[in-house]
């Protein structure tokens, strides 16, 4: 994760995202560099538009945090429905308890 983080602040500064960059970064904050690790994500970032999939990124967050609030209002509403439907079953059970009774007195 942190060179993704070191590759996001050479973009934000304005810099070239590079091996070295990334190394010195990575280097800076006191983590040991992994040069396999950034020479694979410096070729995966390779003809990315960062600025273009951060702001797409930015939109996905609120996308995201409205289907759960969706999802929890639906769930409260058949919540009282489920609620009721299983009294009425315990209710029928109660009156055909109640007839077998009448029947053996």
């Amino acid at each position: 994760m942190e060179y993704v983080y070191a590759a996001l602040l050479l973009h934000s500064a304005g810099k070239d995202v590079t091996e070295e960059g990334i190394r010195n970064i990575v280097t800076a904050s006191g983590v040991a560099a992994d040069d396999v690790r950034i020479k694979a994500l410096v070729a995966a970032l390779e003809g990315v538009d960062i600025t273009a999939v951060l702001s797409q990124a930015a939109a996905v967050p609120v996308a995201a945090a409205a289907a759960p609030v969706a999802a929890a209002t639906a769930t409260a509403a058949a919540a009282p429905a489920a609620e009721e439907e299983e009294e009425s079953k315990e209710a029928a059970e109660e009156s055909g308890v109640e007839g077998l009774g009448a029947l053996f007195g």
